[in-house]
């Protein structure tokens, strides 16, 4: 429950044998979830204990577990003038703000009673982005994998990055990060032909600039454009030899293409630049296979399924298995893996139904 019980067990020893009265009597209807009779309790112990801070504080607190916010200020801010330094009473105001769209007039009670979560998401509303991404984050530091933190977290930097992206076009709009911005949006959007000319704009202007050659060859391999994901992932990985995953998409492309060994070479480097990433081992396997080398690929695949566990890549991995083990005449070993192949398909075809 909301109510600051503490405080009320404390002032128990100041209020009159009515007020008392009241008091238990709003503490027992709250606990029954009855909060008309809680909140008329409460109403006749602040009548009664016109300066007792605990008593507004519940009063307000009882009126927001109705959701009634508008009904709840009036005490809760009452309860603020009585007890200025009391972080309950700021905290549940701001909280009875908030609610109510007061995003501005919120923000110091969040403050004063250091509620970062609620803060954080007041000033999303007030358009201090910055400030409100900090905030979240120090709360999802407190409570992580808080759906609601995350959710809010998401909003603020997505916000932020629009507010710096809008910038970069209002004030440059004809340099090379610009067409990145617009290249990068267009390839979210899925219209490539638009992603394409922009992403060619910004090379023309920056030919040198990272990530460029590897978001365009993007580009190109979503449309199965092999040889022309092959030149910007090529030109990708000569700009920035020490990248994985310009290393992984070249060689990943180079296997589109039938070039197993170049593309085998390419794809060890990149495990080796960065060691056990499922998608690189997953292709290594693959090209180990093609290149019959059935130790490896089978080595790699269990690997994928070791560290994936049930995504979609380690359902491949299952069905890339079974035909492996099919081939060396290892029946039972791939009905076994045809089975678990299936498990996380239909595991997939359910949630996916599920969700609808």
């Amino acid at each position: 429950m909301i109510h600051i019980f503490l405080l009320l067990w404390l002032a128990w020893q100041t209020v009159s044998p009515e007020a008392l009265h009241h008091l238990q009597a709003g503490i027992e209807s709250d606990k029954q979830r009855h909060y008309d009779a809680a909140i008329a309790e409460f109403k006749k112990l602040t009548e009664l204990e016109p300066t007792l801070t605990a008593g507004f504080i519940n009063l307000g607190a009882a009126y927001m577990e109705k959701q009634d916010y508008a009904s709840a200020t009036p005490p809760l801010t009452r309860a603020v003038e009585l007890s200025p330094d009391q972080a309950e009473a700021h905290q549940l105001l701001g909280y009875a703000l908030l609610a109510q769209g007061y995003a501005g007039e919120a923000i110091p009670h969040l403050q004063r009673a250091h509620e970062e979560g609620a803060l954080g998401v007041a000033q999303i509303e007030t358009g201090q982005l910055q400030d409100a991404v900090v905030n979240l984050q120090a709360a999802l530091a407190k409570r992580p994998n808080d759906p609601d933190l995350l959710y809010y977290l998401g909003r603020a930097s997505g916000l932020l990055s629009k507010q710096s992206i809008d910038m970069l076009q209002a004030a440059y709009p004809d340099s090379a990060r610009a067409h990145q911005a617009m290249a990068e949006n267009y390839f979210v959007l899925r219209q490539m032909p638009q992603a394409e000319k922009e992403f060619h704009a910004a090379l023309q202007l920056r030919p040198d600039t990272p990530h460029l050659h590897l978001e365009l060859g993007l580009v190109y391999a979503g449309a199965s454009q092999w040889e022309k994901a092959e030149e910007e992932f090529r030109a990708e990985a000569k700009l920035q030899p020490g990248s994985a995953e310009a290393a992984y998409r070249l060689g990943n492309t180079l296997l589109q293409e039938g070039k197993v060994r170049e593309a085998r070479a390419e794809l060890q480097r990149a495990d080796g630049l960065k060691p056990e990433m499922p998608e690189t081992l997953y292709a290594l396997a693959k090209a180990a296979s093609l290149e019959g080398d059935w130790s490896a690929a089978e080595k790699g695949w269990v690997k994928v399924i070791g560290l994936e566990k049930a995504s979609d890549l380690a359902a491949q991995a299952h069905f890339a298995l079974a035909n492996l083990y099919r081939k060396q005449g290892k029946t039972a070993e791939a009905e076994r893996e045809m089975q678990e192949f299936q498990k996380l398909q239909n595991t997939a075809t359910n949630a996916e139904g599920s969700n609808k």
